[in-house]
């Protein structure tokens, strides 16, 4: 049977955006090319491409794994099952580092588990007279790393393979930021939706989802430089936690900040001088 761009995506049972992306994807086209040929027919095989990822689809499995790509503040970057979907709450994190870092400033910035490297590559490329080291314990989310890095022609940005700090351990940082694992291990979410096929060791840490978070809070201020920043992502319900870790670590200027959908998402606070470790 003959069928259309318009059939493929009504016909689909499919939510409308999903349906999209997934066309988008065996087309190699965009939404405006949709939208004006949307009376145009498919050849069998894209029919066939296309049934092929509904089912997928339908299974579960995310469209950003389907499709190998995920759009991050306004770019876009591969992504595998080794790395977390880039989501849009984590453009707080960078929104408040580029807020750190003046245009033309050559201070060192650390992204720890840096995953896709969608926010160290971001911050790199809005801040190109920064250095940008970007941590991962993962070898193959280092690989998605470096893939996007030389797609974005992000040239100051250096990788590594590391346990946290511990690949950095004579080197100091004007800005840190993280999105570390802060789902608690038992949780239920990670048993729905696209988490079921997110990699578990980057969602979730302990019993209280806390664990990731304790170590950096506690072992930043030994890579931090004078009046340096730390922020961090961490859970809808774990804020003032937060804030009182970063307050007993010895940080001042202590905040929570929002995310799009008005959840404090990011804490993070200034190292004083004397708090600074040498």
């Amino acid at each position: 049977m003959d069928t259309t761009i318009t059939q493929a995506l009504t016909l689909s049972a499919l939510g409308l955006v999903d349906a999209r992306a997934l066309l988008r994807h065996v087309l190699e086209v965009d939404d405006a090319y949709l939208i004006a040929h949307f009376r145009d027919m498919l050849t069998t095989e894209q029919i066939e491409q296309y049934a092929a990822l509904v089912v997928r689809r339908q299974a579960g499995e995310p469209v950003a794994y389907i499709t190998g790509a995920r759009e991050f503040y306004g770019l876009e970057f591969k992504v595998t099952p080794a790395v977390l979907i880039p989501r849009p709450e984590t453009e707080s994190l960078v929104e408040w580092a580029l807020g750190c870092i003046k245009s033309g400033a050559n201070l060192r910035v650390l992204d720890l588990g840096t995953g896709s490297g969608c926010v160290a590559i971001t911050v790199a490329r809005e801040r190109p007279h920064a250095l940008v080291v970007a941590l991962d314990n993962s070898v193959a989310a280092l690989e998605v790393a470096r893939t996007n890095a030389r797609l974005h022609n992000s040239s100051n940005v250096k990788f590594g393979k590391s346990d946290w700090f511990s690949a950095v351990a004579s080197e100091r940082f004007d800005v840190i930021v993280a999105n570390p694992p802060y789902i608690a291990a038992g949780d239920a979410h990670l048993l729905a939706g696209d988490l079921r096929f997110e990699p578990v060791a980057a969602l979730a840490s302990g019993e209280d989802g806390l664990d990731a978070i304790c170590r950096i809070v506690a072992a930043a201020p030994g890579f931090m430089r004078e009046r340096g920043w730390l922020a961090f992502e961490h859970g809808y319900d774990q804020a003032a936690r937060c804030r009182e870790l970063l307050i007993a670590a010895g940080f001042s200027q202590v905040f929570s900040r929002p995310d799009l959908a008005g959840i404090e998402r990011i804490s993070g606070g200034c190292l004083d001088a004397t708090q600074r470790v040498s």
